[in-house]
């Protein structure tokens, strides 16, 4: 079924297929366009079957919950099935998988069907992996950190524009912006089908799978061993399981303390994306050449705590600029947080072991964004409004130390 063109080109060289660059950057284009248009509607899709604020805050959560629960038990397989058979099959099932989960979504009717949804899209969420997978391939390692600037820019444009059409669009209804994230995510599978080359040579496969890297728990033990990942991993960890839980509870947040609706909530969802475009144009280039991504990674996690910091005093004073300020600087540290972190990642295995790190990244990420949710919808409800975000104060100031105490392995 799937006829793969083959252009494999060594990470050594400088010359990167011009081919393969441009589907991948608009895969995580419509990546970032598809799954942030659904963002802004959540909440009004699961108010139906709920009775009360606080549980529609716990079934938004939960229906994250499950989302990342799905992707940590099939990242690493997927991660070894695209070291064993190429990325390009597996990317592009993925990308089928999460236009069938939008759908399913979308249709509605009772929530065991909206959770059928995100289980069919988490099972197969490997996308996102596979693509810094593709991009590891195709990109000599000294040039990762700036190619996944230009990635992290990319989805940020997708960003930008996804939560605003998913307000624009839910005037005609609310699953009209699930129906169009899975019609934009099947016309890429057709684009990918038709002219994405393969990255990954036959002879930088695997030669089989071992049934432990089937395993999630195995494979996190396996990475967790490692001295220069473990606690580029574990910060990482810290970092992400806030970040779950502010995607989660966001736009039941702004609801229940500003009584926005879909449009406004997806604006405040674009200022994220406009913060990578900003970001990887304009701030990244100079940063990468004055400092190293260990240190632009915990300058991204300051950014963070401070950006936190002014979103629990927006819930406290009921004071929406607050908010919006919270987020610009929020999303400044998210946008050079994640290219660091990606290229210190993928500059620690060579190009047969890409697709195992970047699997094994993603269920610890899906494994945090598991926790984040839940977590934070208890304190959510339980604690206040603010408790979430004083939450990721916490865990970030945690995790700079445990980042800056990792080995000096090559970073």
């Amino acid at each position: 079924m799937f006829k793969s063109r083959s252009h494999p080109k060594p990470n050594t060289e400088h010359t990167i297929d011009k081919h393969a660059l441009l589907f991948g950057l608009i895969s995580v284009f419509l990546c970032g366009l598809g799954f942030s248009i659904i963002t802004p509607v959540m909440p009004f899709l699961v108010q139906p079957y709920t009775s009360s604020p606080g549980e529609q805050a716990v079934v938004v959560t939960l229906l994250s919950s499950v989302y990342a629960f799905c992707v940590f038990f099939a990242a690493p397989a997927l991660g070894a099935l695209s070291d064993r058979y190429g990325r390009r099959p597996l990317l592009l099932a993925c990308l089928l998988g999460s236009a069938i989960g939008y759908f399913i979504f979308g249709l509605g009717g009772a929530l065991w069907i909206l959770f059928a949804g995100r289980i069919i899209e988490g099972i197969t969420g490997g996308s996102i992996s596979t693509i810094f997978t593709y991009f590891a391939d195709i990109i000599p390692s000294e040039q990762r950190t700036k190619y996944f600037g230009w990635v992290s820019a990319v989805v940020g444009a997708g960003t930008v524009i996804g939560p605003t059409v998913g307000g624009l669009l839910a005037k005609f209804g609310y699953s009209v912006p699930m129906y169009f994230g899975a019609l934009i995510t099947a016309v890429n599978v057709g684009y990918g089908f038709f002219f994405m080359p393969e990255s990954l040579g036959k002879k930088n496969r695997l030669k089989k799978i071992a049934l432990a890297r089937l395993n999630p728990f195995t494979q996190l033990a396996s990475l967790l061993s490692m001295k220069n990942l473990n606690r580029l991993l574990i910060s990482a960890f810290l970092l992400w399981i806030p970040n779950g839980s502010l995607q989660a509870v966001f736009s039941q947040f702004t609801m229940d303390t500003f009584s926005w609706k879909p449009v406004w909530i997806g604006l405040m969802f674009s200022i994220l994306g406009v913060q990578d475009i900003l970001s990887q144009g304009f701030i990244m280039p100079k940063l990468l050449v004055k400092y190293s991504d260990k240190q632009i990674a915990a300058l991204g996690m300051v950014s963070e705590i401070i950006g936190y910091g002014l979103i629990a005093a927006s819930a406290l004073f009921s004071f929406y600029p607050l908010l919006i300020a919270g987020m610009f600087i929020f999303g400044f540290g998210d946008s050079i947080f994640g290219p660091s972190f990606n290229g210190m990642l993928s500059k620690s295995v060579d190009s047969s072991e890409q697709g195992r790190i970047q699997g094994g990244s993603q269920s610890i990420q899906a494994l945090a964004r598991m926790i984040g949710p839940i977590l934070g919808g208890w304190i959510y409800v339980s604690l206040g409004h603010a408790a979430p975000a004083i939450m990721g104060m916490i865990l970030i100031a945690a995790a700079i130390p445990v980042l800056y105490k990792r080995t000096h392995a090559s970073v």
